[in-house]
């Protein structure tokens, strides 16, 4: 049993203004294995106030001093590797090959990229006849939340800090095992009081305390479009940056003219990874029309062929949902794609055949769907799939684009000339082509009601920054 209390101005404490504990449930087994102290807006306020302090002597630390600290800190995820990714098995039941290979690894991946992004960043340039400095923008708070924890945790926090800026951490309440490591880590690296501080709390008190605190400098969140949109109210009266990352609804085009059975096997399986449980999850797969029964009988095969498996099991295959918060969401979702006139052809409401326990559902695949049914607007955040027909590449281009999300885009096309052509029509801020992957150095984020700002690489660390000139020298 655990128990993740706070780490505020270097040490570890409990709560000032506690709340209700909240219980760290193991969602393959549904059993309690700790607790996460929640606090209040006195415990949000204490840790921006220790923030605070630390900031004028961090921020004039020497760019070699804070590369040094990441490079420790990057050592110590490293070593502590296997740790990180038992602690995301654990709290959110991702398989072991995903919590390990994926998951854990974005931690030093990220550090590695800002490392990487910041040898050659104009922190000081002649700018006409003045000097123009990029600067730390000064405290920052960071919400993250439960999904892909150490993705969004190190990618806000690693140029937070070679930045120069201090940070107010608070992880999501479901994800506390990893972000109480995060806390290990940065305590072993040995970063001065005040630059690190995490706490525990829900979002419409703690969230909305740091949001509104008057002496952060920065709200960075990811979560959900509604969470989103209440940060950015609470944050409004003292005119701070906002950096959103928020959901997305992201089409998957497969046209005619490539290996349809391939394309729609691999977007299946993109869909499902993390138990759907990803913002850039592919889940509206638009199929050109003149091959629609064959894509439909690739995705039954593909849908099918999805192994659900425990967190402990190794190999490929789909754990539990999260919590039973989202378990009640995706049925409910399910249920309503079964009622609304699209066609079940993989899956269905409930538990998979041998689980009498745990937050586990069945990969689910809807055929004939239409573009304004509930389950193709709505991000479900699980392994639901969406098949919709197409006419042509004006049509493709429309359905893709109908959505108030615009985080992520995909496609498939053996005919280059046309995946650029069609790439730079989608509104979307990341588009991968014939299966190709996003890497940590280049932007993440996305248009619309997916957010703004990018984060990754250096553009990551952009966010993070304040432009002064300095004339006359």
């Amino acid at each position: 049993m655990t128990t993740c209390n706070f780490y505020i101005d270097g040490a570890w404490c409990e709560p000032l203004q506690p709340g209700t504990p909240h219980p760290i449930i193991n969602p393959a087994t549904e059993q309690s294995v700790g607790t996460v102290a929640m606090g209040g807006a006195l415990d949000a306020d204490r840790a921006v106030m220790a923030a605070r302090r630390a900031f004028d002597a961090y921020s004039q630390t020497t760019l070699a001093y804070r590369t040094e600290m990441l490079h420790k800190l990057q050592g110590i995820f490293e070593r502590r590797y296997t740790e990180m990714a038992q602690a995301i098995s654990t709290e959110m039941g991702a398989p072991w090959d995903l919590a390990y290979d994926s998951q854990a690894e974005c931690g030093p991946g990220h550090i590695k990229a800002t490392l990487e992004a910041a040898k050659d960043y104009p922190f000081e340039v002649k700018s006409g006849k003045g000097d123009l400095l990029c600067e730390a923008i000064g405290v920052c708070v960071l919400i993250t939340p439960w999904n892909w924890p150490m993705n969004q945790v190190v990618a806000k926090l690693a140029p937070a800090l070679l930045a120069g800026c201090t940070v107010v951490l608070k992880p999501s309440e479901f994800a506390p095992l990893s972000a109480k490591l995060v806390g290990e880590y940065m305590d072993e690296a040995g970063y001065a009081p005040g630059v690190f501080n995490m706490v525990y709390g829900d979002g419409p008190v703690v969230g909305a305390a740091l949001s509104a605190h008057p002496e952060v400098d920065l709200v960075s969140f990811t979560g959900s479009t509604g969470a989103g949109i209440a940060v950015a109210k609470a944050a409004a009266d003292t005119v701070k940056r906002v950096v959103q990352e928020l959901g997305g609804k992201s089409p998957n085009i497969i046209f005619a003219d490539c290996d349809v059975d391939a394309s729609v096997a691999r977007g299946v399986k993109r869909c499902m990874n993390n138990t759907g449980q990803s913002c850039n999850a592919p889940t509206r797969m638009l199929i050109e029309k003149s091959v629609y029964a064959q894509a439909v009988a690739a995705a039954t095969k593909a849908g099918a062929n999805v192994r659900v498996i425990q967190p402990t099991e190794k190999g490929d295959g789909i754990g539990p949902l999260a919590m039973k918060r989202q378990f009640e969401t995706v049925n409910r979702f399910i249920d309503i794609g079964m009622h609304c006139g699209a066609r079940l052809v993989v899956g269905g409401p409930g538990r998979p055949d041998g689980f009498d326990a745990g937050y586990f559902v069945k990969p689910t695949i809807f055929a004939d769907v239409t573009n304004d049914m509930p389950i193709a607007r709505q991000e479900i955040f699980g392994p639901v799939l969406c098949l919709i027909p197409f006419e042509d590449e004006e049509d493709a281009i429309r359905i893709a684009n109908d959505t108030p999300f615009g985080l992520a885009a995909y496609l498939s096309t053996n005919d280059k000339v046309k995946a650029r052509r069609v790439a730079k029509r989608l509104r979307a801020g990341n588009v991968s082509v014939n299966a190709s992957g996003n890497e940590y150095c280049n932007p993440f984020g996305g248009y619309k009601q997916s957010g703004n700002g990018r984060e990754w690489g250096r553009f990551g660390l952009q966010d993070f920054l304040e432009y002064k000139i300095i004339n006359g020298l």
